[in-house]
């Protein structure tokens, strides 16, 4: 039995690691924040830690004593206006956690980073040794996970951090109580809500179970200072949505748009929240960040970690019945 801890264990690829631990019989510690929604984790028997990334002592404190740390806090508003809350938490604040692991000596660190850090080739797969050629046009979002990557294979490199990046791609499932932007999608078409699909649109996507046992598998097998990509497939959008819709037993999303008809209603979205003064999600980078990414060779995760997921629409099924069982349960109430 190791000793684990999981930084950021209430958000939802992070509650899905600390279960799974917990299921391996390991000792599992998890930080979290005072006011943080646990209810992903609030039946598993584990020691909780109170703090803030940006509390060096109570990073240095949850760390003590632990074989392997998992950080696994990331903000992933893409479509904010102003993107200095990415930086100050994707980096500043991660900045913190490795001080805080290299003053501690942790044996093992496993950082959640992103397929958004993995290059893109229209023209076949790439895989983890490409170098990324998109950063211009990725926006903030993707230049703060860049820099984090970057920075935890730094701290590697020169500091000794024995550090793992998992470039993890958009995960599907049941717990999604934080309600993550890419899930939104998968509750809307269980809902029936889904008005349309877009023509000509996919991304990599990964089950939230097989993403978590990647990561456990890398604490055990995953060979220091490298990246892995935690991808099972590429699939289109109407595929992902005519899933959902199927598995809730609503009708699928009526008809489907061209691309082009989507990001005008994305400036059409951005205009409007821009007169009100607000954010919105359907924004023309979140389009461009829906649309960009190619297809992705998940093969060293198989070879070296003994990774082998699921068909990542299972997933999706299981997320959309867990929705719509969210949204009946909130009708009674």
């Amino acid at each position: 039995m190791k000793k684990m801890l999981v930084i950021g264990a209430n958000g939802f690829l992070g509650s899905h690691v600390t279960r799974l631990l917990v299921q391996q019989g390991h000792a599992v510690r998890v930080m979290v924040r005072k006011n943080a929604n646990t209810k992903g984790i609030d039946d598993l028997q584990v020691e909780r830690k109170l703090g803030d990334i940006f509390d060096d002592q109570a990073l240095r404190e949850a760390m003590q004593g632990c074989d392997v740390v998992f950080c696994c806090v990331v903000d992933t508003r893409a479509w904010l206006r102003d993107t200095t809350p990415l930086f100050r938490t994707n980096v500043e604040g991660l900045r913190h956690v490795l001080d805080a692991a290299v003053a501690v000596k942790v044996p093992r660190f496993i950082f959640t980073s992103t397929i958004g850090t993995i290059a893109r080739n229209p023209h076949g797969m790439v895989s983890e040794v490409q170098p990324h050629n998109y950063l211009a046009q990725g926006g903030d979002y993707i230049k703060s996970r860049m820099q984090a990557e970057q920075m935890v294979l730094r701290y590697h490199r020169e500091q000794g951090l024995p550090a793992i990046a998992m470039c993890v791609a958009n995960t599907f499932g049941p717990g999604d109580y934080g309600a993550t932007p890419h899930g939104a999608g998968v509750a809307a078409a269980a809902l029936g809500q889904m008005p349309f699909t877009v023509k000509n649109m996919a991304w990599e996507a990964v089950g939230i179970d097989d993403a978590a046992r990647a990561l456990v598998l890398a604490a055990e097998r995953g060979r220091i200072g490298e990246r892995y990509i935690i991808s099972e497939s590429f699939i289109s959008h109407k595929e992902l949505y005519d899933a959902a819709a199927d598995a809730a037993g609503v009708p699928r999303p009526p008809r489907q748009i061209a691309r082009w008809q989507f990001m005008l209603l994305a400036y059409i979205s951005d205009i409007t929240s821009r007169l009100k003064g607000e954010d919105a999600v359907l924004r023309p980078i979140s389009v461009r960040l829906m649309s960009i990414m190619t297809r992705m060779d998940h093969s060293k995760a198989e070879r070296e970690l003994g990774w082998h997921p699921r068909p990542v629409l299972e997933s999706v099924r299981e997320a959309a019945r867990f929705y719509a069982a969210q949204a009946r349960q909130q009708a009674k109430s």
